[in-house]
């Protein structure tokens, strides 16, 4: 209850609408450790992980190796295991309490046979934002192949979408190969917890030799579809470098393709996707069209920043150190937001405010992987 009291008193102080209270969410983690990590008493497993993976303010590993229950091996994604690491780069292998730690963000993407001798069990417990081109579910997907070509279960201690479990928008992957950021044929915001997209992923037979996989889910207790984060009673913790809180998490699946554009999506500034602009575009006209659109839980405010290195954050953002003008997006109800629509929105808003022959180089390599089909580029054309 305390920490839905200081979530209240957090929201009020940004001027987001305050979350009706309920009982906290426990995650998969949490229940774990409560029950004495009873399922893991014995057992010679591999940790899927990364500093998200926290329950009660002290990482999971940490409190594994209160109980001397530690893994085998621990396995990391992008960012690293501290989730310090900027995107994109290659993070190499290290150590913890003695433990290996095997980047899976490196030299490879997927856990090696050798790295899973002896293992009896694949454990993954890492926060995920409910988007398919954000690379923790890609990272999930080839460990369930390692997992189920060495015929071991594959254990998921589930986590919250923050997004909520209604929400489902965006294109779907199609007439494309698959790629890192964009694995799965699903929709961008995918309204799905790691613990179901495994279930589908197997069920749908989305990648292959999965069939014989054995999957557990450690579910949540409290959880219900409809919360976003701050409905859960669970403190944010940054995912990744440049979504440090809950209004980045939350207009990302529609301002972050902006990536793959001329536009720049906040990147080396203190509000990555929460700012989005182009030098010299008409920045009150952008704003006024935006908000004229009345589109749900968010206002446009025109404004000019500019972006700068930040090392471990975005050390060569788009634009930098030139002044862009564009938008601030402001939250004023979490739960109305359409993130994916608020996004289309936003890069239609500012290809509209391009003169003709800039259009030409707006969209970059990469677009139609993140939005998952040519679509979303013709239907802003």
């Amino acid at each position: 209850m305390l920490r839905c009291i200081i979530a209240v008193i957090f929201l009020t102080f940004l001027g987001i609408p305050s979350p009706t209270i309920a009982a906290p969410v426990k995650t998969g983690a949490e229940l774990l450790a409560g029950n004495d990590f009873a399922l893991l008493r014995g057992r010679k497993f591999a940790l899927v992980t990364n500093h998200t993976a926290v329950v009660g303010g002290i990482h999971l590993i940490d409190l594994m190796l209160k109980e001397h229950i530690p893994p085998a091996i621990i396995f990391t994604p992008e960012h690293g295991l501290k989730g310090a690491s900027e995107d994109g780069i290659h993070i190499g292998n290290s150590s913890y309490g003695g433990i290996p730690v095997k980047s899976l963000y490196g030299a490879a993407r997927k856990p090696q046979q050798e790295d899973l001798q002896g293992v009896d069990l694949v454990v993954f417990d890492i926060q995920d934002v409910g988007v398919r081109f954000y690379t923790y579910i890609s990272t999930m997907g080839l460990v369930m192949e390692a997992a189920a070509e060495k015929g071991i279960p594959f254990m998921v201690l589930d986590r919250p979408n923050p997004l909520g479990g209604d929400y489902v928008s965006g294109f779907v992957r199609k007439d494309q190969p698959a790629t890192f950021t964009s694995f799965y044929p699903i929709p961008i915001a995918h309204g799905m917890t790691v613990g179901e997209l495994a279930m589908m992923i197997k069920g749908a037979a989305m990648l292959p030799g999965l069939a014989q996989l054995e999957i557990i889910v450690v579910r949540m207790e409290g959880w219900q579809r409809w919360m976003r984060w701050p409905d859960t009673g669970l403190p944010w913790l940054a995912t990744s470098p440049n979504i440090p809180d809950f209004a980045s998490a939350l207009l990302y699946p529609g301002i972050g393709l902006l990536e793959a554009t001329g536009a720049s999506e906040g990147r080396g500034t203190e509000k990555p996707f929460r700012l989005a602009g182009i030098p010299g575009i008409d920045r009150e006209a952008l704003a006024r069209r935006l908000n004229g659109e009345q589109l749900a839980g968010v206002r446009f405010d025109p404004v000019q920043f500019i972006p700068v290195s930040m090392p471990g954050k975005a050390s060569q953002p788009k634009q930098m150190n030139r002044h862009v003008d564009g938008i601030e997006l402001v939250v004023d109800d979490y739960l109305a937001v359409q993130p994916v629509e608020v996004g289309m929105a936003v890069l239609s808003a500012l290809y509209e405010g391009l003169p003709p022959s800039a259009r030409k180089s707006f969209f970059r390599k990469g677009f139609k992987d993140m939005a998952g089909s040519d679509l979303a580029r013709q239907a802003i054309e």
